[in-house]
């Protein structure tokens, strides 16, 4: 359901989600209630950080044999290791699905989740640092669109999701290709995007070298090209200035119009002020932010990263 982005009340923000196929900022609401998905690109995103702390963002839970979706803390309490508290630690069973493949427990929701096909993909960011990943057969788009990624192919389909954690592995240890990328290093590679040169031919070059890693595997690959989504063709064309928004978003207040969204990243224009600025809206994820159109940034004096 398309959700506006609302103009006041204090929530919980548990970071961007684009699991409706376009980037939302994920709302929990104070002092109860459910999810709120804000959609917001175009829209103009007026908050202040209230306090330092970091605040629970809930759990996955299944909501079938072949789905999860977020639930918010029933309890909005502080946040413990990991980003949640203690009781939604607990009830978490998805926590178990990075170890799948290495044994332990596997709670039965989750086994059936991972018994559904996923996919193999390789992600290339602006920098050219190309990472492999795997996604479950209904998260196949969005996985990749939440990544911020410039360039993604699938490799291939495996029947289960312990079989393509095998595959991952395989590929970290053959290829030297990491399995995670720092939001930090995204956010600077996007920064410094020059042209689209040098992000192809690194991910040529580790696609050419995945494939023929799962070849001599037996292991078949239909390479199928990611469309990346059209809300970050902006952010993602070189010729677009951009300067790094030049505060920290985790506190004070803010004001700003997003106008392109690649993963957390957003490109946004600042009242009264025509450069771009580039920020990543995911690292107010387990922060309390109270809305309001009353609230604008700080003035910055900066210069484009683009001359």
């Amino acid at each position: 359901m398309d959700q506006s982005l609302p103009t006041s009340g204090t929530y919980v923000c548990h970071g961007i989600t684009w699991a409706s196929g376009d980037p939302r900022l994920l709302l929990a609401p104070l002092p109860g209630g459910p999810l709120v998905p804000a959609g917001i690109t175009g829209r103009r995103l007026g908050y202040q950080v209230s306090g330092t702390g970091r605040w629970c963002t809930g759990r996955y839970r299944f909501a079938d044999l072949v789905r999860v979706e977020a639930v918010a803390c029933p309890d909005r309490a502080p946040a413990e290791a990991g980003g949640q508290c203690a009781a939604c630690t607990g009830r978490d069973d998805f926590r178990f699905a990075h170890q799948f493949h290495a044994g332990g427990h596997v709670p039965a929701a989750l086994a059936a989740y991972m018994a559904q096909p996923h996919w193999l993909y390789l992600a290339t960011f602006a920098d050219g640092t190309t990472k492999v990943g795997t996604a479950a057969d209904p998260r196949k788009r969005s996985r990749l669109d939440e990544q911020g990624a410039l360039l993604a192919t699938y490799l291939t389909q495996s029947p289960d999701g312990r079989t393509v954690r095998f595959l991952e592995d395989a590929l970290t240890r053959r290829l030297g290709l990491t399995q995670t990328v720092r939001a930090a290093a995204k956010l600077a590679a996007m920064a410094q995007l020059r042209d689209l040169a040098r992000p192809r031919a690194a991910h040529q070059q580790h696609l050419d070298h995945a494939v023929e890693a799962l070849n001599d595997m037996n292991i078949p690959t239909v390479p199928e090209p990611w469309t990346p989504p059209a809300e970050g063709n902006l952010l993602r064309t070189p010729q677009t200035g951009r300067a790094l928004y030049p505060h920290d978003p985790r506190e004070g207040e803010h004001g700003l119009t997003a106008l392109s969204c690649a993963g957390s990243q957003i490109l946004a224009s600042l009242d009264g002020d025509e450069l771009p600025y580039l920020l990543d809206l995911g690292v107010l994820k387990g922060r309390r932010i109270t809305l309001g159109t009353q609230f604008s940034s700080p003035p910055a004096a900066v210069q484009s990263t683009l001359f």
